[in-house]
């Protein structure tokens, strides 16, 4: 990994320091400004940040403040001028990892880049140990003493051991991630990934990139080939949270991956090949979304050969083991 994000509006300083981490091994990306750091951000996901104060769109203390708030593990260092300083020193209790004035040595910058990377890859680390550690929601974790649980497990059940896209619609907290998983782990493809994107949380641009990776050079700021979800879920299943919210114009790509197993990366010619089962949710109603002209037919019925719709009336109880849901279910095939 050993990612470093650089940004400050000053090209030269900007060019300087990413230099310097480069001959130190660092992969490193540039940002101008607020608005292309935080899309630097989500395209590479860095490890460290080194963010100047002064930006053309902002203010890079509230800034790094924002992003600590979002992506926790990644640990931020702020460039300062001397009259700076007591905002620093702010930053770094609202969660910054320290600051340095423009203008010191290269011996003090580059420890101090190295002791914040140390510390972002061991947020990572234990991270990916908490994730080892947490249970896995499997079909006979999903406990319920209701008749219309009790068939939605059967059909469950009947569903996980095909491979067949499922449908998952009903109101936000009803559990339907809960229910992808469980699918998932119930079928063959249990030894393989299980990824999970939701759909409402990029714009239309990230979103491809995401879903469907691209070639370096496909865009600004696509300093590299970048593997997109669908390849990483190959062979398992991908769980596509709000498909509500898609973009039409993606809407195409996915129907062509349902229908021949293929799609092509941002800025490449050839198609890649994907054998991925889809597990798709939302709590739109898709075929009202149909008729406003702002999801495609042809996606509907292909997503849905499967459909299971949750109206539950009470939260799903989470405990160490398993999760608890005693509530009123409808189903539709």
């Amino acid at each position: 990994m050993n990612k470093i994000l650089v940004v400050d509006d000053e090209a030269q300083i900007r060019k300087l320091l990413a230099r310097m981490m480069e001959l130190e091994g660092y992969e490193v990306f540039h940002a101008g400004d607020c608005k292309s750091a935080l899309k630097q951000l989500e395209l590479h996901a860095p490890e460290v940040i080194l963010c100047d104060v002064f930006l053309p769109d902002g203010n890079g203390i509230d800034l790094v403040t924002n992003i600590k708030r979002k992506y926790p593990k990644l640990e931020a260092v702020l460039l300062t001028a001397h009259g700076n300083i007591p905002d620093c020193v702010q930053a770094i209790k609202n969660g910054a990892f320290d600051y340095i004035t423009k203008g010191d040595e290269n011996n003090k910058i580059i420890p101090l880049v190295s002791r914040a990377m140390e510390k972002a890859q061991k947020n990572n680390q234990i991270d990916k140990q908490e994730n080892k550690i947490r249970p896995m929601y499997t079909l006979d974790s999903i406990l319920g003493h209701s008749k219309a649980i009790k068939e939605v497990l059967s059909l469950a059940l009947k569903v996980s051991t095909t491979h067949v896209p499922v449908l998952l619609t009903g109101e936000t907290g009803t559990g339907k991630e809960v229910f992808a998983q469980a699918i998932h782990q119930n079928s063959s493809r249990n030894k393989n990934s299980f990824v999970a994107v939701n759909c409402s949380s990029f714009s239309k641009e990230l979103l491809e990139s995401e879903m469907f990776g691209h070639k370096a050079g496909s865009f600004t700021g696509a300093l590299k080939d970048k593997k997109g979800l669908f390849e990483e879920a190959n062979n398992g299943t991908i769980f596509l949270d709000e498909i509500g919210e898609m973009a039409f114009e993606l809407q195409a790509k996915l129907l062509r991956i349902l229908e021949t197993g293929e799609y092509i990366k941002l800025g490449e010619t050839k198609p890649t090949k994907v054998n991925v089962r889809i597990i798709a949710a939302t709590n739109r109603d898709l075929k009202q979304e149909i008729e406003k002209g702002r999801f495609r037919e042809d996606l509907f019925y292909r997503l849905s050969v499967f459909q299971i719709s949750s109206i539950i009336t009470h939260n799903l109880i989470r405990s160490e083991d398993n999760v608890h849901v005693d509530s009123k279910i409808d189903w539709i095939i």
